[in-house]
């Protein structure tokens, strides 16, 4: 068993054989084809069918190869289901395709006509290789739009959600007393240490939302891409097999609460549809085929179940080697006003993963690429006297975010950074974007125009003026500090970093092919002999 409350992953090693620890070779290019479909020697790639991978569908806790059964009794075999169906590469004959209207049509009002096609997440999410990382571009925008890194993407929503939530009560509580007293009562936002400006309550309800800053009058913070306009990851997931895909998901969850229902999702996020616009699936019924390519209900319920549980359950980004350089770059970074913004740490009150990594510099442990990963339960375990496996449900304690570099706000960096629509209109105002993993991620800014790190930097303007001045004032030695720091925050490939799941041997034949180490989920199967 997994111990939730000081536990240790390791001791369920002992009773692992060492051939459940060899990671897939690398492939040549994002994505990874199921082996049920395309054999290979070295049985490299998914181990299940896509109709595997559905399983009973939605179900329940008590459906065996239900998504609620494995979530809840099985959940990081949910987490390598999400993986393994965010690497899959979809075929035509699995609803892959067209792109929206087949590409043809206003790119004034529909942006995603602009996004192209692809066969699988990674394609556009696959650097480092196998992860759920960086790498693409794509037309959404006259000047392109860069597909960020989904690392720590979980930690990203409930930030959003708990910041969201507290300055909620904050005008909630402006206006009761506004009506109690009979006055005006002017009230400051602030959540998380970062200040959101200020609202005015007025003893007739009515709200001035003239004064916030960095967040839409609904106080609805919107982490997701550049401009904040998507709340949840369950809305990106769908979305995106949509946009970039051509897979359509009759999501119930999406269709109920952009209707006005709120819905709490398997990986309990809850879309307050009652509140807040929730965006839409692109078919409401699994009998739709809106795209027209004859193929019904592509994304079946219990894939986005796994796929949202697995980006709520994504790993954090990496700290690579930090010397003096690189802690007197971090230093500098303070002084010159660069964490106003982009600040270190953020704490979770209510964490709903079941499990944390943290990847480090550590040459004698990571045999393969210097970092070595660490797995920490944060799950409680139940035994609902069924007769089924124990029930594995997030501890939901209060969780450091550590080296997010992020405030959670939008803001105006000036002339440089601005967008152009299709429709003539500019963006002038862009979510914080968080600088974890920055080391890794060239070029820059939301549409990948700056070349390097300096370049970012220096064209940065508007609310970010002082800090970038500052930045040039410095002598060549200092600013050379903080890029060194900067380049330290990485990302990482998962299947190729030894971890405390699986440490690797450098000695093994065939090394580093084989032997190099990873975060081997599978150990902490219920049935680590049945592969994803």
């Amino acid at each position: 068993m997994i111990l939730p409350n000081g536990g240790h992953f390791g001791r369920r090693l002992l009773t692992v054989s060492w051939s459940f620890f060899m990671a897939a070779p690398a492939l040549l290019q994002a994505g990874l084809n199921d082996i049920t479909q395309a054999p290979n020697n070295e049985s490299a790639g998914i181990q299940k069918s896509l109709l595997e991978q559905i399983g009973m569908n939605r179900g329940d806790i008590y459906t065996r190869h239900s998504s609620l059964y494995v979530i809840n009794r099985d959940p990081f075999r949910s987490i390598r289901r999400g993986r393994q169906l965010f690497q899959r590469k979809f075929r035509f004959a699995e609803g892959l395709g067209p792109r929206t209207n087949d590409g043809v049509g206003d790119l004034n009002t529909e942006a995603s006509l602009g996004a192209g096609l692809t066969d699988s997440c990674a394609a556009c999410h696959g650097r480092p290789r196998g992860a759920a990382g960086f790498g693409g571009d794509v037309f959404t925008r006259p000047d392109g739009r860069d597909a960020p890194h989904l690392f720590g993407l979980g930690l990203v929503e409930m930030l959003a959600d708990e910041i969201t939530r507290d300055l909620r009560q904050q005008r909630d509580s402006a206006k009761q007393r506004a009506l109690k007293e009979g006055g005006s009562v002017r009230r400051s936002l602030e959540s998380k240490g970062v200040k959101f400006g200020e609202l005015i309550a007025h003893a007739d309800g009515r709200i001035d939302t003239a004064g916030l800053r960095g967040v839409d009058a609904d106080l609805r913070v919107r982490p997701f891409f550049a401009e904040g306009s998507t709340l949840s990851i369950r809305e990106f997931v769908v979305g995106a097999f949509n946009a970039e895909m051509g897979l359509e998901s009759p999501d119930p969850d999406l269709a109920s609460a952009s209707q006005g229902a709120d819905v709490l999702t398997p990986a309990g996020m809850l879309l307050s549809g009652s509140v807040d616009r929730i965006e839409a699936p692109p078919v409401h019924d699994a009998a739709q085929d809106s795209d027209g390519d004859g193929v019904y209900n592509e994304v079946p319920v219990s894939l986005v179940d796994h796929m949202e549980f697995y980006l709520l359950n994504y790993f954090p980004p990496a700290t690579y080697k930090q010397g003096l350089q690189e802690s007197r770059g971090k230093r500098l970074m303070d002084r010159i006003g660069c964490t106003g913004c982009h600040i270190p740490d953020l704490q979770i009150e209510r964490d709903r993963r079941v499990a944390n990594v943290e990847t480090s510099y550590d040459p004698a442990r990571g045999i393969f690429n210097s970092l070595f990963a660490t797995a920490t339960p944060l799950f409680q375990e139940t035994d609902d006297g069924l007769g089924y496996p124990s029930l594995k449900s997030a501890g939901g304690k209060p969780f450091l975010v550590r080296g997010i570099y992020a405030d959670f706000k939008r803001h105006d960096l000036g002339k440089a950074f601005w967008e152009r629509n299709f429709d003539g209109t500019v963006q002038k105002q862009f979510m914080t974007e968080p600088l974890w993993g920055v080391g890794s991620t060239a070029p820059y800014g939301h549409d990948g125009r700056s070349i390097n790190l300096h370049e970012v930097i220096v064209r940065h303007g508007g609310e970010a003026q002082a800090a970038k001045r500052a930045y040039l004032r410095l002598r060549p030695g200092s600013q050379q500090a903080i890029r060194s720091f900067l380049r330290s925050l990485v990302l990482f490939p998962p299947d190729d970093t030894a971890s405390n799941l699986n440490p690797g041997d450098a000695s093994t034949v065939g090394f580093p092919q084989y032997g190099h180490g990873s975060i081997r989920l599978p150990v902490l199967f219920n049935d680590p002999t049945d592969l994803e």
